[in-house]
């Protein structure tokens, strides 16, 4: 019934297997780190043939379970040179597990300057030459749609990916066809474009949601889930209505809005980059702009609306906070219009909007582009799908570009750029950034939760008490959520709501005829968690790697004018189960 999809770039081979017995009961991020440690070299070369490119829907995929489609991308990161899972929504991670394909593993490189799509059906996958080479995500999706329907979903790379810029990211479209949701950070979207895949097409005819084991048990639990985030006012109201934007005012008064390559907590055009603002634009413009639209299969939170110009058009789905936040207030910039362009080019070059947009502010830092410049950032993104110089380095990442242009305050851990909220004052997520084996990624451990929205109980932001113990334990559940092909917006519900968890445990139980426990759930994460921190070990990359740029603990943080004071020792702490 679930079997991988073994795909070797060098003889063009095409092989369905059965699923080895030491992979079994994984999915998701599980899946994909444990294949990553277990069959990569650490010591390989990103983009060299030793490396690997797993992609894995999670255990509830194909499923009625609300928000179970996601879709995991694992290999040695070129950005951070240790293990990489980056994540995504869209159609592909349901297609693939309505066709019982836990796992596509692409191996080995082709020829270089060839290039290839993969072709997978219900009982056959198959690689043949590109017709897309050389164009970006929206235009090679266009005619692969002439070419294969619209019944099938697509994953490409943009020209970013085929240039093998280091913050490449891979291209999922969504219900409509758009290749607007990417596994966006680490730069997997260069690892594809080395192995010489420019895209996959999945056709799911034929593909079902596959027996469970518990029917009516699975229904009942299903609609406990379902019941859950729709009773949680985040999950519920707040995200359909403001996307991941509602962030941008609650950060600023909370003083951890990182402005201007993080020397303030708060930008004064806070209010324009806003989520609110977004919703009352898409309102008014009307057009092709929706508020409330889900990017899968199965999504009842609806979080990534589509936003429309002056004359509502669209431009963009709604930029995430973190996208509006890097390239608005980390910029000086507070032209929301200008800002939904970017993403779109983001989207389109196939490139992470994080990884990119701090990279521009390092840039402005730096005096490579004039600072607050809307207009020469607009310049500056097209440029990365020209493959100038200056486009290639904004388009390799923050760190190099610090590095280009000489820049001491680089905000990264371990080559990857932090996200929207600043660790002084939002202590907990400094944690996170720090000890992930991930890079910097505020997904891994969000403890934003109890720092600022008081969801799973609170911890002060601006003092160091808890946070390591909070960090640790969401970095733990974050796995866990990841391997089951959850949206990791789900965590409010499961944090507040007594029932989610236990809702989860009880889907899979079901459809697997498994008997877990809560316990059960723990275990995964740290198992995950231990299996990517012995591939960073064995990569080379220390304990001495797991910590912030030192600029957090030298440089106070108006407003609060706060360090971040937890040391090196007690960071050392965070996974202590790990002997």
């Amino acid at each position: 019934m679930f079997r991988f999809l073994r795909v070797n770039m060098a003889t063009k081979s095409c092989v369905f297997e059965e699923i080895p017995a030491e992979y079994a009961g994984l999915g998701g991020r599980g899946l994909t780190s444990t294949i990553v440690a277990r069959e990569v070299d650490p010591l390989c070369t990103p983009l060299g043939p030793h490396n690997k490119l797993v992609f894995a829907p999670g255990l509830l995929g194909a499923t009625n379970s609300p928000n179970a489609n996601r879709i995991s991308v694992g290999c040695k990161s070129p950005l951070t040179e240790g293990i990489k899972e980056s994540n995504s929504g869209g159609q592909p991670g349901g297609h693939l597990a309505k066709l019982g394909i836990m796992a596509i593993i692409v191996e080995d490189m082709a020829t270089e300057g060839e290039w290839w799509q993969l072709e997978v059906n219900k009982d056959s996958a198959q690689l043949v030459p590109s017709t897309v080479a050389g164009l970006n995500n929206f235009d090679a999706v266009e005619k692969l749609v002439e070419q294969y329907g619209k019944e099938c979903s697509y994953v490409s790379i943009g020209r970013a990916g085929e240039f093998k810029l280091t913050a490449a990211s891979i291209a999922f479209t969504d219900r409509e066809l758009r290749p607007m949701r990417h596994a966006g950070r680490g730069g997997v979207g260069a690892v594809m474009g080395s192995k010489g895949l420019k895209a996959i097409i999945i056709n799911p005819e034929g593909g079902k949601n596959h027996p469970l084991a518990d029917e009516a048990a699975f229904r009942d639990a299903s609609k406990r889930f379902a019941k859950a985030l729709m009773d949680h006012p985040v999950t519920g109201k707040g995200l359909a209505e403001y996307g991941t934007a509602v962030l941008v005012n609650i950060l600023h008064e909370a003083g951890g809005l990182p402005t201007r390559n993080f020397t303030s907590g708060q930008f004064e055009g806070h209010e324009n980059v806003s989520g609110e603002r977004m919703n009352q634009l898409t309102k008014e413009r009307g057009g092709e702009g929706a508020v409330a639209h889900g990017c899968m299969s199965g999504c009842i939170i609806r979080c990534s609306g589509l936003y429309p110009n002056k004359q509502g058009k669209l431009i963009s789905k709604w930029p995430e906070y973190e996208t509006l936040w890097c390239f608005g207030p980390h910029c000086g910039i507070d032209d929301l219009d200008l800002i939904a362009q970017y993403d779109h080019i983001c989207d389109d070059t196939g490139v992470d909007t994080i990884d990119v947009g701090v990279a521009i502010g390092v840039a402005m830092a730096g005096g490579g582009i004039p600072k607050g410049d809307a207009q020469a950032v607009l310049r500056v993104m097209n440029e990365i799908s020209e493959g100038t110089p200056l486009g290639r380095i904004i388009g390799c990442g923050t760190a190099t570009t610090g590095r280009v242009f000489g820049v001491r305050r680089v905000p990264c851990v371990k080559g990857q750029s932090l996200p929207a909220y600043d660790p002084r004052a939002v202590k907990g997520v400094g944690v996170t950034y720090a000890t992930t084996p991930m890079g910097a990624d505020h997904t891994a451990g969000y403890s934003v939760t109890a720092n600022i929205l008081s969801c799973g109980g609170t911890v002060d932001p601006l003092k160091k008490e808890g946070q390591i113990e909070l960090s640790r334990n969401l970095q733990i559940a974050t796995a866990s959520v990841d391997s089951v092909g959850l949206c990791l917006f789900t965590a409010f519900a499961i944090l507040d709501v007594a029932d989610a968890l236990p809702a989860i445990v009880d889907m899979l139980n079901a459809k697997f005829g498994w008997q877990l426990t809560g316990d059960d759930v723990v275990t995964l994460g740290q198992r995950i968690l231990s299996t990517e921190v012995d591939f960073n070990r064995r990569t080379g990359i220390t304990e001495a790697a797991d910590r912030l740029p030192d600029f957090f603990q030298d440089e106070e943080l108006p407003p609060h004018n706060t360090k971040f004071d937890i040391t090196h020792e007690e960071l050392k702490t965070t996974f202590n189960w790990i002997k």
